[in-house]
């Protein structure tokens, strides 16, 4: 006779258990632009697919959401903030402001939106990961000077993590882009989220203490 029935027998209710719960995993969203979106890619090699490929090979319980909106300036972003970001999300890698750039918007407009999707955001106890963008170089330096410094003051302002610039190793390498020489091809994605998983993951450690 097993030992299990040997203990029911007895009038025993003993449970083996096999291991703790898996616990559930943290949910993140990509809000962003088409840079998030994936734009001209298939889906399955979208920033947000291919991070959450990446982060569960290192043993992360994670899914990550793709909320990239091809076009979306800073203030289409926050238009569908609410619908974009269900409520059990628990964190928010933000990516927009680049069309706010290639556009010429002012800076201090996009910078006002940006603090309001964050201050937004934190009041629904969603942590953020803000993702910085720097403005094309013809311009001029005004402007590139005004709309670079959005990011970093946003940070230091509300504590969050910061990846600097998102096109890091990527703007201005035709072979890691589309034809337009704007948006990543898939080596590119490849490329951009190499450089930001030790960020995520900081960011996906901070999320685990939330």
């Amino acid at each position: 006779m097993s030992r299990r029935a040997l203990l029911v027998a007895a009038g025993c209710c003993v449970s083996f258990s096999t291991g703790s719960p898996a616990q559930p995993p943290l949910r993140l969203v990509a809000l962003g632009d088409s840079l998030a979106a994936g734009f001209g890619l298939p889906a399955d090699v979208s920033f947000p697919a291919l991070l959450q490929r990446e982060l569960v090979a290192r043993g992360k319980a994670v899914t990550v959401a793709n909320a990239g909106v091809s076009g979306d300036t800073a203030e289409a972003g926050l238009a569908r903030l609410d619908w974009s970001v269900p409520n059990d999300t628990q964190g928010v890698i933000l990516e927009l402001g680049a069309n706010d750039a290639l556009r010429g918007l002012d800076p201090k407009r996009c910078e006002a939106t940006l603090d309001q999707i964050i201050t937004t955001l934190k009041a629904r106890d969603i942590a953020v990961l803000l993702c910085g963008m720097k403005a094309p170089r013809n311009l001029g330096t005004e402007y590139v000077e005004a709309f670079d410094a959005i990011y970093p003051r946003l940070s230091a302002k509300y504590g969050l993590i910061l990846y600097p610039f998102f096109l890091d190793g990527v703007a201005g390498e035709q072979a890691l882009t589309l034809p337009d020489k704007l948006h990543p091809n898939a080596e590119g994605v490849r490329v951009i989220v190499g450089k930001m998983l030790p960020v995520v993951e900081t960011f996906l450690a901070s999320l685990e203490g939330h």
